[in-house]
């Protein structure tokens, strides 16, 4: 009925191959399309979501947390590879996910978190944070501490084979127990993914931010465009102020 409606208007249902492209599309799982070929609802079938008409990899076949198709280098077409990609994107982003951290000691007025490191350049330097020293803060302890917390973490983590729970260990790991409902485990892990993602580019627009304007921290650059947007924004970098209105 949908088919013969959209030809009664003159319109070809060929026309809206990106809006029915989607593989997991409601809309082209509800109206099925009578006017179209066979071998086009298979291409569809097998299309990305990230791009709607665009053809999904044949290695990323949506299982994963957060498929949608997207590897426009085709990094992943190696099994072993595909497998580390996934488990290394899903660390960086916990860790990017703390970085609003750097936010804290900059709205307490302690710093950003440019300056913060600088002890570690200056012969015999403290380490401090929010303003307190840190207990055995010295550069080649800290260093060594790390090494040696982050190693033994990661040779247990490297002994697990089950690469589920190298990604998704569980016990001390989920003292709330979301991973009980099997169900919201994967909206969990979905959840997880995209907001993990989200947080790598906004650390990437922090490291930009502070490239531009060296020295500055994120919320002191915030607040000197909000006081002046048209003048203070990217246009400082890109065009010089001896052109600029």
């Amino acid at each position: 009925m949908a088919s013969n409606t959209l030809m009664s208007c003159g319109i070809a249902t060929t026309a809206f191959p990106s809006v029915l492209s989607s593989s997991k599309s409601k809309f082209a799982a509800a109206v099925p399309i009578s006017g179209v070929a066979v071998n086009a609802s298979s291409r569809f079938s097998m299309s990305s979501e990230w791009m709607p008409g665009q053809p999904r990899p044949p290695y990323l076949d949506g299982s994963a947390p957060g498929d949608f198709g997207f590897d426009p280098l085709r990094l992943g077409e190696v099994p072993e590879n595909l497998e580390r990609f996934k488990e290394s994107e899903l660390i960086h982003c916990r860790w990017a996910m703390l970085a609003p951290g750097i936010l804290v000691p900059e709205a307490l007025g302690l710093g950003n978190w440019v300056k913060a490191q600088e002890w570690a350049a200056v012969p015999g330097g403290q380490a401090t944070y929010l303003g307190q020293p840190v207990p055995w803060g010295t550069l080649p302890t800290i260093l060594v501490i790390e090494f040696l917390a982050i190693a033994f973490v990661e040779h247990q983590r490297s002994m697990e084979k089950d690469p589920e729970k190298k990604k998704y260990p569980g016990g001390a790991f989920d003292p709330l127990g979301y991973s009980k409902d099997p169900e919201k485990l994967k909206e969990y892990k979905v959840k997880e993914i995209k907001n993990g993602r989200l947080a790598l580019l906004a650390f990437v627009g922090f490291c930009v931010q502070q490239s531009a304007y060296p020295g500055t921290g994120p919320l002191e650059n915030l607040a000197t465009h909000l006081a002046d947007p048209w003048h203070n924004n990217i246009g400082d970098i890109i065009i010089p102020r001896t052109i600029s209105p």
